[in-house]
């Protein structure tokens, strides 16, 4: 696999929505650009969408040549809403339920999934499956676990929704962003949702995974990929950025991109 980080950025490929029977998740794809690259599929963090990615997909498809499919769970972006509340399992029914199912309808046999915040939660969720359809993993802030920081930028979160502009801002990225975000935050700040932890899983995760975190993540520590790097049974790279936040695609697209780009050609080919 080999292409040039430097290559424009194009429009994907491919929009709509996956028809899953009882409801529909909008996506976009980039068909491959490198023959023999991997498929990619990414999974957004709590507040995200296709949208809200902005170009990244695209400059992940650029630099990679592979096949990049992002898409919006459900009650995000222009995706079906959700029936009913989160339940402290979300992330496992996403994980389980839903990933396997997406992998069908785009027919990925192994796909490396690349996931942000809790999309990557997922990611490590259902690489721990005995029937991981997973060749690799690369998360980017994820969560194992929950910490007190977490829970304060969380809280931090909802008081901003409530007094600015937050809600019109979330706007332009969900079609009902109230949904998006109470969904979200009501969850997370449920007491119930302090035991949320996934570092049994951990050693179950036999593919190869990159774990990316920013020193000034406001949402979790480093304890978050150290914690996967020390129990992951697989091989485990972990990229540790100065000066980033929570979203190193965004603070720190370059180092994050080469990194991404790195991963996929050591594992990938």
């Amino acid at each position: 696999m080999s292409a040039d980080p430097q290559i424009s950025v194009s429009e994907p490929t491919e929009t709509g929505h996956a028809d899953l029977g009882d409801h529909g998740l909008e996506f976009i794809r980039f068909a491959p650009a490198v023959a023999g690259a991997p498929s990619v599929v990414m999974l957004h963090e709590g507040l995200g969408s296709v949208a809200m990615w902005r170009d990244f997909p695209a400059r992940v498809a650029a630099a990679t040549g592979a096949e990049v499919i992002a898409y919006s769970r459900r009650g995000y972006g222009a995706s079906s809403p959700r029936p009913a509340s989160y339940g402290v399992d979300y992330m496992h029914a996403e994980a389980r339920e839903t990933l396997p199912r997406l992998f069908e309808f785009w027919g990925l046999d192994a796909p490396v999934l690349l996931g942000h915040s809790d999309g990557a939660s997922v990611a490590l969720i259902h690489a721990a499956l005995p029937d991981t359809r997973a060749r690799a993993v690369a998360v980017m802030a994820p969560h194992i676990m929950v910490e007190p920081i977490s829970i304060q930028s969380i809280e931090f979160a909802r008081e901003q929704f409530h007094a600015t502009d937050l809600k019109q801002k979330l706007g332009r990225y969900h079609e009902d962003p109230e949904h998006a975000f109470m969904g979200w935050n009501d969850i997370w700040l449920d007491p119930a949702f302090r035991d949320w932890d996934i570092r049994p899983l951990l050693p179950e995760i036999r593919c190869p995974v990159l774990a990316i975190q920013g020193e000034d993540d406001a949402y979790g520590t480093m304890a978050q990929i150290d914690g996967i790097a020390a129990a992951a049974a697989g091989p485990v790279r972990l990229l540790k950025l100065a000066g980033c936040g929570h979203s190193p695609q965004r603070d720190k697209p370059e180092e994050t991109l080469a990194a991404i780009r790195a991963f996929l050609e050591e594992n990938c080919t």
